[in-house]
């Protein structure tokens, strides 16, 4: 086997980031994932830096093991050139809003008559059983839905921001790609396919809620919503003498290590504030302050070897540089290299989780703008005439 997903075909209408890392992720597993574009081809193509145009650094980061076929979804022979896919097909991802997906006559519905075992799986903004259903949603929208520059505020910003990665995006991917997982494994006892929503702004919740419901999760309320260690102002990498350095003292055991390193060595029993997990929870500007001035007086060698000796968790702060750099990512082969045919030597990431038998891998690389329509039209039944009638009207593109 090349993957745990091997024998899996999934026909992926999303674009951007959000279904395309989710299909990406199932295609380093090992399904066969075909990703169905638009004649003008996904938006991240052009996204700058690029060797050629076409073939942008997030849409190479994010498309490798698919094949390309590019259609033209408002034309009624590209629409059933679709449904002739998804006769054969295992999984259908897309990242549309739902409506959009029934005017183009492709919703769960029309492919369930297709192919009743499919499994349709929808991303977008928000539930459809909400007064929300409609809105669009990307990922600064939802940032801010679900409260994140607002955190960020409270926690010292000067002026709320987003995070500096596409958080969102990728949380959700990831729970695309497990509940296509889950789902065929259902189809397997059960011999049924079926629709999944996941919405975007319910699932973040999880993830920010999770951690700040705080004293809103009794009732009655025991206090604010907020959990306090992660929205402390103080809570930030410690400057060094030469840098800065993240370290996370967080147990009875740790807390007494760390003053022994500083020569206050009963410091738990004469202060209060730090003399128990509970006391610290209600103190945590005062320990980090304290944290502070006292890292500021070493260089960040000197007290990375004197953490590691105390066995107290502690990590250099890091520049996007420094992790490309990085030993350890450099021992086990986590950035590789890749003879891409149009984009010449390229450099992409490791499948995230080691296995000991069918190993998820690098199998195909991110493909042009309808590489494959030809080969995916004809597996899918096309003629050849039908397919060439196809492309000169422009319902099809071909590379």
């Amino acid at each position: 086997m090349s993957g745990p997903l091997e024998g899996v075909r999934v026909l992926d209408l999303s674009t951007v980031l959000m279904g395309p890392y989710a299909t990406q992720i199932l295609g380093d597993l090992g399904a066969e994932v075909i990703k169905v574009e638009s004649p003008e081809g996904d938006v991240t193509r052009q996204l700058w830096p690029y060797r050629n145009p076409g073939m942008g650094h997030m849409f190479m980061n994010v498309n490798r093991n698919k094949r390309s076929v590019a259609l033209d979804l408002k034309r009624p022979e590209a629409r059933d050139a679709v449904l002739a896919l998804a006769r054969d097909a295992d999984v259908l991802v897309y990242n549309i809003r739902p409506a959009a997906m029934a005017r183009l006559k492709l919703a769960y519905e029309d492919l369930r008559e297709a192919n009743p075992r499919i499994i349709y799986v929808g991303a977008f903004g928000y539930s459809q059983r909400g007064p929300y259903a409609d809105k669009p949603a990307y990922e600064d929208l939802i940032q801010g839905a679900i409260g994140l520059p607002r955190l960020f505020q409270e926690q010292g910003a000067e002026a709320p921001h987003y995070a500096p990665i596409n958080f969102v995006d990728r949380a959700v991917g990831q729970q695309i790609a497990g509940a296509v997982s889950a789902a065929l494994y259902c189809r397997e006892k059960t011999g049924k396919g079926q629709r999944i929503d996941i919405p975007m702004f319910e699932h973040m919740l999880v993830m920010v809620m999770g951690e700040h419901l705080g004293g809103a999760g009794f009732e009655p309320r025991v206090g604010e919503p907020g959990y306090a260690r992660i929205l402390a102002k103080e809570r930030r990498p410690f400057a060094t003498t030469d840098g800065y350095i993240c370290i996370l003292i967080y147990n009875d055991k740790q807390w007494r290590a760390f003053f022994e390193l500083i020569g206050r060595p009963r410091m738990m029993d004469e202060d209060a504030r730090f003399s128990t997990a509970a006391a610290r929870s209600r103190n945590y500007a005062d320990a980090n302050r304290m944290l502070a001035d006292e890292i500021a007086k070493r260089a960040t060698a000197d007290w990375l070897e004197a953490f590691e000796r105390a066995d107290i968790p502690a990590q250099r702060m890091n520049g996007l540089e420094d992790i490309l750099a990085d030993p350890h990512l450099e021992a086990i082969g986590y950035f590789t290299e890749h003879e891409h045919p149009t984009e010449g030597r390229i450099r992409t990431m490791a499948v995230p989780s080691e296995w000991s038998e069918s190993e998820p891998g690098y199998r195909r690389h991110a493909p042009g703008l309808g590489e494959h329509t030809r080969e995916v039209l004809r597996e899918a039944g096309l003629g050849a005439e039908a397919i060439e009638s196809m492309l000169a009207s422009g319902a099809a593109k071909a590379a």
